[in-house]
């Protein structure tokens, strides 16, 4: 993994943080199932089903508190 597409998980505003959560667990499916055609073959069965959204939800809350905490709260 060469490039270094996560420099910092500063965010200026709280929406930024929230986008920045939402790359974090794209780029874990991406490194995890490096393949475009398996991704896509699978994306037919996940959007239909609304257990595994709500997975998808929880593993991204979960990138946002991190990286709120990492930005103070956004220094409240």
């Amino acid at each position: 993994m060469a490039e270094n597409w996560l420099p910092t998980l500063e965010a200026a505003t709280p929406q930024l943080g929230f986008e920045l959560a939402i790359k974090l667990s794209r780029m874990g499916v991406k490194l995890t199932q490096p393949s475009d055609e398996v991704r896509n073959k699978l994306r037919a069965s996940y959007e239909q089903d609304s257990q595994q959204l709500i997975a998808v939800s929880q593993v991204i809350a979960t990138y946002f508190q991190t990286i709120a905490a990492a930005n103070n709260y956004w220094r409240s």
